[in-house]
């Protein structure tokens, strides 16, 4: 047997040279996963809908601040920097506007109480479409 494998760790007595490599190549899968399926996609465009209406797909390269209207109040989303955020809200626990600054493709908050969302687009979509 190989001598790394006859150290005075515990772990040696009960491991084997396939658990090792069981352990070495799991570490590789987890990796070439994480790389290959995260998005890491800036985002160019923010789409905003009121119900199942789009109510406006702006690009998120201009400083602006947009008011929509929900059935319980008016929210407020803010564009600056290749971002977007909620910055007011009339809901009660202010979800949407703890979700902070979104920047990546396929992210996305949403005010449920006021049935408003954002979204953010890239180049391509992640999943098909955005449903509460």
């Amino acid at each position: 047997m190989c001598n790394f494998l006859r150290l005075n760790n515990p772990l040696t007595r009960y491991l084997r040279l396939g658990d090792y490599l069981l352990i070495l190549m799991s570490i590789i899968g987890i990796l070439w996963l994480f790389n290959n399926l995260w998005s890491n996609e800036q985002a160019a465009k923010v789409q905003i809908r009121q119900g199942e209406t789009i109510v406006g797909t702006y690009g998120l390269n201009q400083t602006r601040e947009i008011q929509v209207k929900g059935p319980i109040g008016t929210n407020t989303i803010s564009i600056s920097n290749g971002r977007a955020r909620f910055s007011k809200s009339p809901c009660r626990n202010q979800y949407c506007i703890h979700q902070g600054w979104l920047n990546r493709a396929g992210q996305a908050a949403i005010c449920l109480p006021n049935q408003i969302s954002l979204e953010l687009i890239g180049g391509t979509k992640p999943y098909d479409s955005l449903t509460y």
